[in-house]
């Protein structure tokens, strides 16, 4: 054998060779723009501690009865309704980084105003400021990535922002839980630092996207609402939106009305992280394959499965399983749903169609904690098996949506 023939060891180069073309197939080719978005939504994440501890500080610090904390609760989702709408004309009107940075600077002054609330009217009216920007924020987010990254990664990028959400939210759970059981203040002070912090980041590092005046066609929410496509599919996020937040609304509650510490809610829900941190990498770049409205009602379906495994638990254990299950529906759902949004939505009107979208999870919100605290009062199982039953008509209505979004994405 020839000196030029004599094999190379493959172990090395191959190991890296195939470590960098994993990374490659899943992060690479996208622009600048996105990586910051990345960078501010993980920070962002991870000080977002107030919202899924605020049932328990509503009960357990303020002393809310159970029936008026769903009330209390609702209102923050009457903001919400309002919230993603309003965000997604500033992003189309003044642009994506006054919408994004304005909604997180003011979601952090209303978290600071919530959290040195001394009556009940002031907790309720600063509730409702809270749901209004919470969400500011998000249609512009979402507009700049389908403004930024080609059609053909955008599902994988919405899948990355996902990932880094929840990479934040699972530290934010576990260490948020830990802060709550010694009360409920540095929450807050957290929560509104994080906000800060992405808002001033974003201001300072991403160029505008939003199209020219010369490019942007006339057109408004009257053209969104024309769009029946579009308005079926917010209506089967609505039902979808009702299922989600029950881990926010109820989960709290079914596990502490068992004897459960808020520290096993926050492991509990920590895992939710958890899960999207190992599978998004595995899946999220897969997914674009697929047909959108297959994935979206497969989503449906596993979250289905989740609540019905909820329905079973009366242990820690048993909720995290239910969660793990259910958090494999929520990377489908979130990772397709803005992709979907992207492909109806005229470039001109991408933040408002991405408000449109906002609206249905807000509308969702609302609902959620009146009927799910109503739906506790009769028992957990009966809570979890209607969002069972919920989460598959969302499917079945999806399937029967799929041929017009396919004739849409095909335009």
């Amino acid at each position: 054998m020839s000196r030029t023939e004599v094999p190379v060891p493959k172990t090395g180069v191959d190991g890296g060779g195939r470590l960098r073309a994993f990374v490659r197939v899943r992060v690479g080719g996208l622009p600048g723009a996105f990586w910051v978005l990345w960078a501010g939504s993980l920070v962002n994440r991870l000080g977002s501690m107030v919202n899924p501890f605020l049932s328990l500080y509503l009960t357990g610090v303020r002393d809310v009865p159970i029936g008026t904390t769903g009330i209390v609760l609702a209102v923050v989702g009457v903001g919400s309704v309002i919230s993603q709408p309003l965000g997604g004309y500033l992003a189309d009107r003044f642009g994506r980084r006054v919408a994004l940075t304005g909604g997180m600077l003011a979601n952090g002054a209303t978290l600071l105003a919530l959290g040195h609330a001394q009556s009940l009217t002031v907790l309720v009216a600063a509730c409702f400021v809270l749901g209004v920007t919470i969400d500011l924020f998000r249609p512009a987010a979402q507009a700049l990535v389908a403004d930024a990254v080609p059609a053909a990664d955008r599902t994988r990028a919405y899948g990355l922002l996902l990932w880094a959400i929840n990479l934040g939210f699972s530290l934010a759970m576990v260490l948020g839980g830990y802060l709550a059981s010694h009360g409920h203040q540095l929450l807050f002070w957290l929560d509104a630092g994080a906000c800060t912090v992405f808002g001033v980041l974003v201001w300072l590092a991403i160029p505008e996207t939003r199209p020219a005046v010369r490019e942007r066609g006339a057109g408004g929410f009257l053209t969104v609402w024309r769009d029946r496509v579009m308005l079926a599919f917010a209506g089967i996020i609505v039902l979808y939106a009702i299922v989600f937040q029950q881990a926010f609304a109820t989960l709290p509650l079914a596990m502490t009305g068992t004897g459960m510490s808020s520290s096993a809610y926050g492991v509990v829900m920590g895992i939710n992280g958890v899960v999207v941190i190992a599978m998004q990498p595995l899946i999220g770049h897969r997914l674009a394959a697929f047909d959108k409205s297959r994935v979206l009602a497969t989503g449906f379906a596993v979250a289905a499965c989740g609540n019905a495994v909820a329905a079973a638990a009366s242990t820690a254990a048993g909720y995290a399983v239910a969660v793990a299950v259910s958090t494999l529906g929520e990377i489908l759902v979130f990772a397709i749903t803005a992709a979907v949004v992207a492909d109806l939505a005229p470039a001109s009107l991408r933040g408002r169609y991405n408000g449109l979208i906002g609206m249905a999870w807000g509308t969702g919100f609302l609902i959620a904690p009146i009927a799910g605290t109503r739906l506790l009062v009769v028992g957990s199982t009966t809570l979890w098996l209607s969002c069972a039953a919920l989460a598959l008509v969302a499917a079945l209505c999806q399937l029967g949506l799929a041929p017009a979004l396919r004739r849409r994405a095909a335009r």
